[in-house]
């Protein structure tokens, strides 16, 4: 089963007053939707846009592991692990949040912020909060998230380039940039697709692309 959800359907949340927009491909906070709470362990799968000097102040996590993929800008983060990171294009940042961390998330740059963040339920709750931070993650190269039972695969297909999703019996696939075909339906920027006990398919790029592809549980 392919379910192809659109970007332009997303439920449109954040503070636009204040900087800051965001949308959600899953229920979440006031936009609830009860046939939409998750896919698998996937909770969240957030477009966030913040402008120079917006951000999302101190908040708490728990009990969720948070990746974060920068598309654009850069990413100023600071935690209750210690750290305070500057995340760029091609980073990938993994909060584990365990039995509870707090973060504040800004942009301090001069240039619009841009990154998807996904949320994913553990296979366990509690634990040490942990942080991460992986520098230009090649691509193809899998990012495993043992805590969830998950693995991101992010691939930069060429335009007329085909590349073969992996085998498992449950895919999220995130369209980060570019136009892509995926079992004869068109993909843009945003859309995503759900896949469940499929084999052998492939992603045809229609122009040069970047796919967040999550195997799941």
């Amino acid at each position: 089963m392919i379910d192809v959800r659109r970007g332009a359907d997303r439920y449109e949340g954040g503070d636009p007053a204040a900087g800051i927009t965001t949308r959600h491909a899953f229920s979440f906070g006031p936009f609830y939707d009860p046939d939409n709470l998750r896919f698998g362990p996937v909770l969240a799968c957030n477009e966030e846009g913040l402008a120079p000097g917006a951000g999302f102040e101190e908040h708490p996590h728990s009990h969720t592991e948070i990746v974060t993929w920068v598309v654009e800008g850069e990413l100023t983060h600071k935690g209750s692990t210690g750290e305070t990171t500057l995340v760029g294009p091609g980073d990938l940042q993994h909060l584990g949040a365990g039995s509870g961390a707090r973060h504040v998330e800004r942009n301090d740059g001069a240039a619009p912020l841009c990154f998807v963040q996904t949320w994913l339920a553990p296979l366990a709750a509690g634990g040490e909060p942990s942080y991460r931070l992986v520098r230009g993650l090649a691509d193809g190269t899998p990012y495993e998230v043992p805590a969830a039972g998950a693995a991101l695969h992010v691939r930069r297909p060429a335009a007329g380039e085909r590349i073969a999703l992996p085998g498992a019996e449950r895919l999220y696939v995130h369209v980060v940039r570019g136009d892509l075909r995926l079992d004869g339906q068109e993909l843009g920027p945003g859309d995503s697709a759900r896949i469940t006990g499929e084999e052998g398919l492939e992603v045809l790029a229609g122009s040069p692309g970047e796919l967040l592809i999550w195997v799941l549980p």
